[in-house]
């Protein structure tokens, strides 16, 4: 799902946009002050997000909290089973970071096929050419 994120992100048709990649638990304030746009990816893992993905934002969230308002993001969750808990979190926290989303979000259970990474694709292509110049 993240190669395929990526790949719509970085389509050649998208021009001037830099995608960066960082892990959740590697991300910094200062990488994602520096962004102009965010697509987050999870696991729902027992009903909410990885550990990794909150940790990145109990890091950042108060540092960033000024100065990333109306920054577009989209998200992609993959679980077997109760991905709700997951989405009903980064939402609240989306939005109390004054968020806007860019795109609708990918829910994926069970293993991904051809529409879950076409979907991922788009959302990927759809942040991304959302940033253009």
């Amino acid at each position: 799902m993240f190669e395929a994120v990526v790949s719509g992100a970085t389509d050649p048709e998208i021009e001037g946009v830099d995608v960066v990649r960082r892990a959740a638990l590697a991300v910094t304030p200062t990488d994602m002050l520096a962004a102009d746009g965010y697509i987050l990816g999870t696991p729902a893992n027992l009903g909410y997000m990885s550990g990794a993905l909150k940790h990145a934002f109990d890091t950042c969230y108060y540092q960033i909290l000024d100065s990333t308002q109306g920054r577009p993001y989209g998200l992609y969750l993959h679980g077997n089973q109760g991905t709700e808990g997951a989405e009903k979190a980064i939402d609240a926290i989306t939005t109390g970071l004054g968020w806007a989303r860019a795109a609708e979000t990918v829910v994926v259970s069970g293993a991904p096929d051809s529409d879950a990474r076409e979907a991922c694709w788009e959302l990927g292509a759809t942040v991304a050419a959302g940033l253009m110049p």
